[in-house]
């Protein structure tokens, strides 16, 4: 049922301002998006370490970091059910131990397999990160806050993945990279020991579900029918899905190597480069979602963002002899490109039964992250196709063709996203549903 004048509950009982705790909370567990995207990206970094290392080829290397993505998105859904029931202190605790622990057996892995079955846990702990942070945005802020917040969430997560690229470049420099990824085990312990003594599970006044105790496992395939049975969510995941695939693909993994193969340049000053791709989802998340807010519309900015990626990556691969400053710049632009789809979880929450809104935003998430299960590996094989059989120094080598003909999905998802922005998803006005 509609609230009166389609408003949040809270903002109707003139609680428009939330309790100071809720920022407490809120910084809390934005830390724990932020320490998993910096593992999401870490392989990025290390493709010949773990070729020469691992003995294997780039086909392998999509294949163990697309399990991560792969454990991410099967336990999407679940991990929505579960925040829907259980209390969020124990439930981020335990993910966050989860990606340790996996991190821990991909620094020590000396084969394939090991390194596979520790990218699956670091996926499997993951999977809570972004769930838990719009779980406490809509449960503990008023609905007006929410796009605005997830914009900061998702800026985070880019800052996150920047420091998995050119610092823990620098870093892996130094210490060598299984050292530099034991380090990142300690720091999981530390924040999840943080999050347990802190984190309180509920805000004092809860208006919008009821009891997250009281609700039993039993309800859960109801739950996930009301959750997946909407047209819109599913349109909504299409463009998630199309928008996030391109900073799976390109930014998490195959950009590094990509650039330098056609710069010649070493990985850090790559990863460097790559690194714009996150600046400019830093930048763009929060003021998309506070603009969009503010004038009362989501859609123009959706149809924008999918443009504007669909032609900064077109340059960014296609343009021959681009002087490497300004593919710097464009690489900024195709990052703010992507931070668009940070709106399609404000219009999950604009669209969704509050008793169901961590497994509607876990279906949405699993949208965003298939990008990566699919496209890592894909790239991989079309690399592998394409490659002429040349090795050095037990490293496959790639050619600058070879990448440009593996990378088309990156303009292509855009381009899906963008024709569905302007056929399929409907404008909500930023009023919440229910």
């Amino acid at each position: 049922m509609n609230t009166k004048n389609n408003q949040h509950p809270d903002i109707a009982k003139g609680l428009a301002r939330p309790p100071p705790l809720a920022y407490i909370v809120y910084t809390f567990v934005s830390l724990f998006l932020f320490y998993e995207m910096a593992l999401q990206v870490s392989p990025s970094i290390i493709t010949e370490q773990l070729m020469r290392d691992l003995h294997i080829d780039a086909v392998y290397i999509g294949i163990i970091s697309g399990i991560y993505f792969y454990s991410y998105v099967f336990m999407q859904i679940p991990s929505g059910l579960l925040f829907d029931r259980y209390p969020a202190r124990l439930l981020i605790s335990i993910a966050i131990l989860v990606c340790a622990i996996g991190t821990l057996f991909f620094a020590t892995s000396s084969t394939a397999l090991q390194a596979a079955v520790g990218r699956l846990l670091m996926g499997v702990g993951s999977a809570c990160a972004f769930i838990a942070v719009l779980v406490v945005s809509s449960r503990w802020f008023p609905a007006t806050y929410f796009a605005f917040l997830a914009g900061i969430a998702q800026l985070l997560g880019a800052a996150g993945a920047m420091g998995g690229e050119a610092p823990l470049a620098i870093f892996i420099n130094i210490l060598g990279w299984r050292s530099a990824l034991t380090w990142l085990v300690g720091i999981g312990i530390i924040l999840a020991v943080i999050i347990w003594i802190f984190l309180k599970n509920e805000p004092p006044r809860r208006v919008q579900v009821e009891p997250v105790l009281q609700r039993k496992l039993s309800s859960a395939w109801q739950d996930l029918k009301t959750a997946l049975c909407s047209s819109q969510g599913w349109w909504i995941a299409i463009y998630a899905f199309c928008s996030w695939a391109p900073a799976a693909t390109f930014a998490s993994l195959w950009g590094v190597p990509y650039l330098m193969a056609l710069y010649h340049i070493s990985s850090t000053l790559a990863a460097t480069a790559c690194s714009m791709i996150w600046i400019g989802l830093m930048m763009g998340s929060p003021l998309f979602g506070w603009y969009s807010s503010k004038v009362g519309k989501r859609l123009p900015l959706l149809r924008g963002a999918a443009l504007l990626g669909l032609v900064t990556s077109l340059i960014v691969i296609y343009v021959p002899q681009l002087p490497f400053l300004l593919m710097c710049l464009f690489l900024l632009g195709f990052g703010v490109a992507i931070s668009g789809q940070i709106l399609t979880f404000a219009l999950v929450n604009e669209n969704s039964h509050p008793t169901v809104m961590a497994t509607a935003i876990g279906f949405n998430n699993m949208a965003v992250v298939a990008g990566g299960a699919v496209f890592q590996p894909l790239v991989g094989t079309l690399l592998g196709l394409a490659w002429n059989g040349k090795v050095v120094n037990g490293t496959a080598l790639y050619t600058v063709n070879n990448y440009r003909l593996a990378l088309c999905v990156v303009p292509l998802c855009f381009l899906i996203g963008w024709i569905t922005s302007l056929t399929c998803i409907r404008e909500t006005f930023c009023r919440v549903k229910y």
